[in-house]
């Protein structure tokens, strides 16, 4: 059985029988039709076209609150006081059709979140004893493996076991090109499977799906309010005593003091009640921000509410971590210098060993580049990675360290000056970052790793230097010559290199007394200090990432520095729909309170103005929706 119309159906209902009632009322007193039956035709129109705005004016007057609906129903009564029963109906029917329209155009913001929901199946494969099980998600387990064709979409997160295929990740980052997956890669849900039959192991359960946080970050981010949002909220009410007060004071000072006839000049309050609403204004700021915010989530940028879009459109400097950001955070083996008597071989076996523990990208890096040469190493007995200097690793009785330069001389190891002049020769060739290896007594060699930077980086520096970003900082924790050779070839205005993750953090400080409003970009593990610090912190590529999505106050799902652009540009356009909004708003109201108070509007014109007003700023918010070119 069918459960009750919701308010979405009922309302323009409602709408539909003020005007039928608006026109019939109008009709039977132009006819002479008996006093009675008029009288309950108008009773019948303002019922059904006050009842919303009055249900309102009592929730809100339970909680000790004015709503600006008062306004509206007020200069209704009082049109009724004055036997102007049409002009009052109008003013209710085009009140009320103004609120279903903007009810229908402000939908459209949550739409995002709509299609998010429709992109998970309700049900999954599962291979349970040799046989294919049709499961419910709520009923599946981590560890759980499902089966995925072509062309289904992906239920829960997981890892594949084996297959191949090319899955459109569109839905949660915006990136339009598919991308190829095998075994031991990560799948996201909500993401499609375009080719390939594969298997996947379930990693989190439903409620814990990268889909299912993005969702409900969306949904947060709504209901969060920015600061102007929060002042006008604020001030709203007393707007609203303050406009009845005057009214009032008008009403029944201006017979008093100039003679005027009560019956003119009550109207004219009334009018006066009507123009002088906020509802365009209340409207004006989460008109934009709703609309931004889901917008941007159907492109990748994930903005976790209106405070931090407002925030990023004032932001002044950006911060860049290097690693992952600038460039794509897989640093490779570019040089293996073996010190003299030492064979590249015995290097490489110690490099491979002493790093065997360590979840540094430059030993994932260097245990590739070993794994590649058939070189397989033991576990150490002792491991200790010492942060932003390198490792200790302990076999045979015997200590190795491998790491900077600053790693020895903190052990009280001094460098050999062979080993320093090689070290320099590769830093200054700009071979990346380079690494000292020392086993015992004996100085075995260095090896340098270098992380590729991104080919469009300096394209989109400079497209954020093209919408205001006055300053470009990069902060890393590599070594100073090659830092600051990449930060020439991108037009990095400032580079702090050889950082410790506490340096970053005071540095993000220092850059916002210094410049003001900050944001920082980082990949939301490392550089989780300083994110929080700053006015704006931001993870970049962070799709599957459960620090990133909790640490920032952006997620940049798509690992393109195109998404930050796009981040800034969207924040800096729906400033200006909000100032927009605003300022018609404001000018609406300053025009027709002149307009009603000096030359006198008839209630309908005001009331038209009033509604058309409200109307235009949310529909200009809703131009947010759209892609930003």
């Amino acid at each position: 059985m069918a459960g009750p119309p919701n308010d979405e159906t009922v309302e323009p209902l409602f709408v539909a029988l003020t005007l039928v009632g608006l026109i019939m009322g109008a009709m039977l007193a132009h006819a002479g039709a008996p006093t009675t039956l008029v009288l309950g035709v108008h009773l019948a129109t303002y019922f059904f076209g006050g009842f919303y705005a009055v249900r309102t004016i009592i929730a809100a007057t339970l909680e000790r609150t004015i709503e600006v609906d008062l306004l509206m129903v007020l200069a209704a009564l009082g049109a009724a006081y004055l036997g102007a029963w049409t002009e009052g109906a109008t003013l209710l029917f085009l009140f009320s059709l103004s609120n279903v329209l903007q009810n229908y155009a402000m939908s459209r913001t949550h739409e995002a979140i709509s299609a998010l929901l429709e992109l998970r199946p309700d049900t999954v494969e599962l291979r349970r004893a040799g046989q294919l099980v049709t499961t419910h998600l709520d009923e599946v387990q981590v560890g759980d493996v499902f089966v995925l064709r072509p062309g289904d979409r992906v239920a829960l997160d997981g890892i594949i076991l084996s297959g191949t295929g090319n899955f459109d990740e569109s839905s949660l980052t915006g990136e339009s090109l598919p991308v190829q997956k095998q075994a031991s890669q990560p799948v996201l849900a909500g993401t499609l499977n375009q080719t390939g039959a594969l298997e996947v192991q379930v990693t989190k359960l439903a409620a814990d799906s990268t889909l299912s946080r993005i969702i409900g970050m969306v949904s947060e981010a709504q209901a969060s309010k920015a600061h102007t949002q929060s002042v006008l909220d604020r001030y709203e009410k007393y707007y609203a005593m303050g406009v009845i007060g005057t009214v009032l004071l008008f009403i029944l000072l201006l017979p008093v003091l100039f003679q005027v006839d009560f019956a003119d000049n009550f109207y004219r309050g009334m009018v006066l009640l009507t123009v002088a609403s906020p509802c365009a204004l209340v409207i004006s700021v989460p008109a934009a921000l709703l609309s931004a915010i889901a917008g941007a989530a159907r492109g990748g940028v994930l903005f976790k509410g209106g405070a931090y879009l407002e925030a990023m459109s004032k932001v002044q400097v950006i911060a860049f971590d290097k690693t992952g950001t600038l460039t794509y955070g897989k640093p490779q083996v570019t040089d293996v210098v073996p010190a003299s008597g030492i064979s590249e071989r015995e290097l490489l076996d110690v490099l491979a060993r002493a790093e065997q523990n360590s979840e540094h990208p430059l030993a994932h890096a260097i245990l590739s580049y070993t794994a590649a040469q058939g070189i397989r190493a033991a576990a150490p007995d002792s491991f200790t990675a010492v942060t932003g200097m390198g490792v200790r690793a302990t076999w045979d009785g015997v200590e190795t360290l491998v790491g900077s330069p600053r790693l020895m001389h903190t052990a009280g190891i001094r460098v050999a000056p062979q080993v320093q002049a090689e070290y320099e020769r590769l830093l200054h060739a700009g071979r990346g970052t380079v690494l000292l290896v020392y086993r015992g007594e004996q100085w075995l060699g260095l090896v340098s790793v270098m992380d590729r930077e991104r080919p469009d980086a300096a394209e989109r520096i400079a497209d954020l230097r093209a919408l205001g970003i006055q300053r470009i900082v990069m902060l890393t924790g590599d070594n100073r010559p090659v830092a600051e050779a990449m930060a020439q070839r991108l037009g990095i205005d400032e580079v702090h290199a050889e950082l410790m993750p506490a340096d970053k953090l005071r540095l993000v400080r220092e850059l916002e007394q210094q410049y003001g409003h900050v944001a920082m970009v980082g990949d939301g593990v490392n550089d989780a200090p300083a994110l929080a610090a700053a006015h704006v912190g931001i993870a970049m590529g962070a799709a599957g990432t459960d620090v990133a999505l909790e640490t920032a106050d952006i997620v940049l799902m798509r690992d393109d520095l195109g998404a930050m652009v796009q981040a800034v540009r969207l924040s800096k356009r729906a400033q200006r729909i909000v100032w927009q909004n605003i300022i018609f708003a404001l000018a609406v109201v300053v025009v027709l309170v002149t307009l009603t108070l000096t030359i006198g509007i008839p209630l309908p014109l005001g009331v038209l103005g009033h509604e058309g007003s409200t109307i235009l700023v949310v529909l200009n918010g809703l131009r947010l929706l759209l892609p930003s070119s």
